[in-house]
């Protein structure tokens, strides 16, 4: 049996695309990834930024499931910190009333996005100091136990859509192995503590009604292609798109300014937030997915498709999950 593959879906909006296009990209996502046996596709809270279209998470996952059967779509994560529990508990209990069993709750403390875009979410950075009593209170909601007397999330109360706790340090492990949650670590780009909260999330581990033993996700970057050559040209535009959208100050950069920006020290940052990338043909990536498995002693995997264009990106899904069935046939 092959282990579990997910898709984390930033819903990207390639140079010269619009909103609509890359919309319309994360549809045929998540279908092929429905086609191919993945778990689920989660899309992650951003703001703010001007190649990522997946701000409006909730939106998002009511249009894909309309265009999905049977794989599991969630947040990965909804910020917290910018919303009231009430609030998320509502929109998530409404996508649960329209695709039942098919939803997925995770949880993030970050902000996802700059000082300024705080003050336009009307959030404060005190906010997250209240991310532990916040996922009691939105966890409290959609059981039907709620913790605000004479305040119920309608719809959400009753359905106890599974939360995850998301995070790239200590803390989240912390906390999801203090409230027995699933916990998905943000490897795809910030790989540096994985194996510590990993060893630290499995070791502290309390049981909940919501689950019985640890469950860890651990994300991960993958370019497939039919070549090796044509996955390493991908990866060279994703790590120039990476340097503008990082470096690029919301400028519109050719490709010669976006390699000078990597040599100048771009490169690094990109390359760091890259450690944990597959890369290749689908042999490649089996033997590379298998030994992150390893490493990240996780339970499922959460990938991110990187290249550039729709098309490759699409490939990319077939081409992992031919390899790992592979692995599994093997």
């Amino acid at each position: 049996m092959r282990i579990p593959l997910s898709i984390l879906d930033l819903a990207p909006i390639a140079r010269g695309e619009t909103a609509a296009s890359s919309i319309a990209a994360s549809v045929a996502l998540a279908q092929r990834a429905e086609e191919h046996g993945y778990e689920r596709v989660w899309y992650a809270e951003h703001h703010n930024m001007a190649r990522i279209a997946s701000s409006a998470t909730s939106v998002l996952i009511a249009h894909v499931g309309a265009h999905t059967s049977t794989i599991r779509l969630g947040a990965g994560g909804v910020m917290l910190p910018n919303h009231s529990p009430l609030t998320i508990a509502e929109q998530f209990g409404t996508l649960e009333a329209m695709y039942p069993g098919r939803v997925d709750l995770g949880l993030g403390r970050a902000p996802g996005s700059d000082q300024n875009t705080m003050y336009a979410l009307r959030r404060t950075p005190e906010s997250a100091e209240r991310f532990p009593q916040d996922v009691l209170e939105l966890q409290a909601y959609l059981a039907g136990e709620t913790r605000v007397p004479g305040v119920d999330a309608i719809p959400g109360k009753g359905s106890r859509v599974p939360l995850y706790i998301l995070g790239s340090s200590m803390f989240g492990a912390t906390l999801a192995a203090a409230l027995g949650l699933p916990y998905a670590f943000a490897s795809h780009f910030a790989p540096q503590m994985l194996q510590p909260a990993v060893e630290a999330y499995r070791r502290d581990f309390k049981p909940s009604a919501q689950l019985d033993r640890p469950y860890v996700i651990a994300g991960m970057n993958v370019i497939g292609a039919d070549t090796e050559d044509a996955a390493r040209e991908q990866l060279h535009a994703v790590r120039r798109n990476l340097a503008i959208g990082l470096f690029g100050r919301g400028q519109s950069l050719t490709d010669e300014q976006a390699d000078q920006l990597l040599a100048q020290g771009a490169g690094l940052h990109v390359d760091t937030m890259l450690t944990h990338t597959a890369v290749g043909a689908p042999g490649q990536l089996a033997d590379a997915v298998e030994g992150f498995r390893k490493l990240a002693d996780a339970d499922e995997l959460i990938v991110a498709h990187q290249s550039s264009s729709v098309e490759a990106r699409l490939r990319s899904v077939t081409l992992l999950a031919e390899a790992m069935d592979g692995v599994r046939a093997g």
